[in-house]
């Protein structure tokens, strides 16, 4: 059959599963669409006085969700398994590209969209020390989720701020 794709071998997304998942992928298309056009110079241009570029933000945003989805699957030690550049993840280094951080993004999204069709969303992990989670919370996968839909949208709506005074172009308004 030409223009179908075939989906057998695809878990089936229903009710709360497909309702997470449409979420994120609408923030994440919100984050895609702001970036379409722009050169890698751009990407990278700090336009406000906060240190933010919208490449930084693409790139801040799959690392976030990746070791969210770590955190997912196995708590607080898998998401620290991997050290993390706090500072570095937010910018586009000279050998990075507009284009390989939003590859690096498809490929956490859908990542992401597998393995949420296999866990149990009210499975729940201690969140690791930090200081700005509060002492002893645990959190479900449900709530992972939650935290990385409203993480990229708040993220999303960074970017298109960022846009609009790098070219005037604006994604959601």
């Amino acid at each position: 059959m030409t223009g179908t794709q075939d989906t057998s071998d695809m878990p089936t997304r229903s009710g709360e599963r497909a309702d997470l998942l449409a979420s994120l992928d609408r923030h994440r298309g919100f984050l895609r669409v702001t970036a379409e056009g722009l050169t890698d110079e751009q990407a990278a241009t700090r336009s406000t006085v906060s240190a933010l570029t919208v490449g930084g933000l693409i790139k801040h945003v799959a690392s976030t969700e990746q070791r969210w989805m770590a955190f997912a699957v196995g708590g607080a030690a898998a998401m620290e398994a991997e050290p993390i550049d706090w500072e570095g993840q937010f910018v586009l280094t000279e050998d990075e590209t507009l284009a390989g951080v939003l590859d690096a993004y498809a490929r956490v999204a859908a990542a992401t969209d597998a393995l949420v069709g296999t866990l149990d969303l009210d499975a729940a992990h201690p969140l690791p020390a930090a200081p700005w989670f509060e002492p002893g919370a645990v959190w479900t996968v449900r709530r992972v989720l939650l935290h990385v839909i409203a993480e990229t949208a708040q993220h999303a709506g960074h970017a298109d701020i960022i846009r609009e005074t790098i070219d005037g172009h604006r994604t959601m308004g």
